[in-house]
């Protein structure tokens, strides 16, 4: 982990099979998908050029709503996101904070980290 918090792990399939892949698992574990955001997508519509960037926005009130009543700050970083990258080698990534960053950033209780440290999980099973 970095000093931000961000963990990343390698995505063998490009941004849009990646993103199509962490939604599926989302769906398969019913976790709600709130967002997806095509930050490229965006830039190109407004004339610019970035490389392929999206953000998936992800959760399940019945696991977050708790952590946020003890937390409450937490919801500044709820619901959990992922973002799905290609860096400047053409290399997909799917970044995510860490339970950890978020336990210590928010003082969540121990007994509730277990709420928040799914998106690893769910990541490592869509580029698997």
């Amino acid at each position: 982990m970095e000093g931000n918090g961000l963990l990343q792990v390698a995505s063998p399939y490009t941004v849009d099979e990646t993103v199509k892949r962490l939604q599926s698992v989302l769906e398969e574990r019913g976790v709600q998908l709130f967002a997806l955001i095509d930050h490229s997508g965006e830039a190109e519509k407004a004339g610019m050029k970035m490389r392929p960037t999206k953000l998936l926005i992800f959760g399940n009130p019945k696991g977050g709503t708790p952590v946020m009543v003890a937390a409450p700050s937490l919801a500044i970083d709820l619901p959990l996101k992922a973002l799905v990258s290609e860096d400047e080698n053409g290399k997909v990534w799917v970044s995510y904070n860490s339970p950890e960053y978020l336990q210590q950033r928010h003082g969540v209780p121990e007994d509730l980290i277990k709420n928040i440290a799914v998106a690893g999980t769910l990541v490592t099973k869509a580029v698997e």
